[in-house]
């Protein structure tokens, strides 16, 4: 059953780079140190579905007796079934088996352990990993499985049962779409983010935001201010680098005639968001001078526009954002802002991908009609038409922008679809053909091989692994880790000669 999404996030420019990379096994949930550790298991998430995209962001979490289960369409016949539940704040919702008419009855065997699965294919779909077919495999989390072309899952670590949440309404969203700010996914560091920002939200603190640029800060700052006591004051908000000159004027303002005879007056930011949130990006990039106003004005709550010789005062909620460690902020800064709030990136949540993605395809098509060929029946508010093979390179790639770079990647790959059918953009040239696969088999590489490819390419795997022919970085990392190489060790002999 389709459902539509409401959101208030931002698209913004597509990046440059588009590095594939994986890694071999990702960390449990944040929250998992505080909990006893039979709580954290690994389970199989959805990625993809082709009869059953409804399902995408669903889990599969065995039991904690079992010793062999079965994932499939009927799986009881087969043994123990390995159940798909929707697992929202303090409750696993049972969703049953598949239902998708080409799985078989019982597609997989699984075998549960502390930091691995054992996957059997005994059904009539192939199961493929990393592009190969396979019969019996040991998965770590991070793992992409494939069966045929009809199911994409991914080996992730999830509590059996996440905390149970008093959550404001606008944050709880339909499963898989976004909250009403624009949030959106399922995982255990999603729902951890609700929490942060819930409890936050209820206090007049200062707050700092801290993650990977492209993260969605002034999505979750504009979810602040919404839900703060101060909801009905002005929202001002100062996204992108620090002017090279006026910094001062930009951030208090300026009286009239200051700059000139006959200037307007100026309010600044400050005095704009009197009453309500400033949210200012990027607080580290902010000159020291003008850090030291604010820090003052934070303090006391009087600050001083230029060419004025009154004080002003100024009530407001500061919501800032660093793209660094908190640690490593001014400590005067830090000290102001005793509200943490640590914004995920997409390599931490790669479960998530395939929802944003689908999440800003939706925003795209809302404003641009001649979008909605790539939705199944021409909605928009449905499910896109992609291939396993994009959501597998999505969910697999290893992030610098994050969401600003997943947007550029899909529209890169509306570009290259003419066909309303979104794929991967590696498997096909400028014309839109699929190009002929070039690929090699990774097992006729031995370690001199790769060796030797990393001198040549001074290190650099993202240039190594297309120069070995290999179909992904992820690639070259699984034979690093096989013959115990260093792509930096490498770099470092071949600058030295040797």
């Amino acid at each position: 059953m389709k459902q539509t999404c409401q959101s208030a996030c931002a698209v913004v420019r597509p990046a440059e780079r588009m590095i594939v990379s994986n890694p071999a096994e990702l960390r449990p949930p944040r929250r998992a140190a505080r909990d006893s550790a039979s709580q954290v298991v690994l389970g199989l998430a959805i990625l993809w579905s082709r009869e059953e995209p409804d399902r995408v962001g669903e889990v599969a979490l065995p039991p904690g007796d079992a010793d062999l289960l079965a994932f499939g369409r009927a799986p009881e016949i087969g043994g123990r079934p390995l159940g798909l539940v929707r697992q929202r704040a303090g409750d696993n919702q049972s969703c049953g088996p598949l239902r998708a008419a080409a799985v078989s009855r019982v597609q997989l065997l699984v075998r549960p352990g502390p930091s691995s699965l054992g996957l059997s294919n005994v059904g009539r779909l192939p199961m493929l990993h990393d592009g190969r077919e396979v019969s019996d495999m040991t998965a770590r989390a991070g793992d992409i499985i494939q069966i045929g072309d009809e199911l994409v899952v991914m080996v992730v670590y999830r509590l059996r049962q996440l905390p149970a949440l008093a959550l404001p309404g606008p944050l709880v969203p339909a499963f898989g779409c976004a909250d009403a700010f624009g949030i959106v996914g399922e995982s255990a560091a999603a729902w951890e983010l609700r929490r942060q920002l819930a409890f936050a939200a209820r206090q007049r603190n200062h707050v700092l935001l801290s993650g990977p640029s492209g993260g969605g800060h002034e999505v979750i700052a504009r979810a602040l201010h919404h839900l703060s006591h101060d909801a009905s004051g002005p929202w001002v908000a100062h996204s992108g680098a620090w002017p090279d000159r006026e910094i001062d004027a930009e951030l208090f303002g300026t009286a009239r005639d200051a700059a000139s005879p006959g200037a307007a007056e100026r309010p600044g930011l400050v005095g704009r968001a009197d009453g309500g949130t400033l949210f200012l990006d990027d607080i580290d990039g902010l000159p020291a001078a003008e850090r030291a106003r604010l820090l003052r004005m934070l303090d006391d709550g009087t600050y001083q526009r230029a060419g004025d010789p009154c004080a002003r005062a100024a009530q407001l909620r500061l919501v800032a954002s660093c793209h660094r460690a908190p640690h490593e902020l001014d400590r005067e800064l830090a000290a102001r802002l005793p509200l943490r709030i640590a914004v995920p990136g997409l390599d931490e949540r790669r479960e998530d991908v395939p929802l944003v993605a689908r999440h800003v395809l939706r925003e795209l098509a809302a404003r641009d009609p001649d979008l909605a060929r790539f939705f199944h029946g021409g909605d928009p508010g449905g499910e896109p038409r992609w291939t396993a093979a994009l959501v597998t390179e999505l969910a697999s790639r290893s992030f610098t922008t994050h969401v600003r770079e997943l947007a550029g990647l899909l529209w890169d790959a509306m570009r290259r679809s003419p066909d309303g059918v979104l794929d991967t953009p590696a498997l096909r040239d400028d014309g839109g053909e699929k190009a002929i696969d070039t690929t090699v088999d990774p097992r006729t590489l031995d370690a001199a091989h790769v060796q030797a490819a990393l001198h040549q390419c001074g290190g650099v795997q993202e240039r190594a692994w297309r120069a070995l022919g290999l179909r992904s970085r992820y690639q070259l990392i699984r034979l690093l880790r096989k013959y115990g190489l260093s792509a930096s060790a490498c770099a470092s002999v071949e600058a030295s000669g040797a």
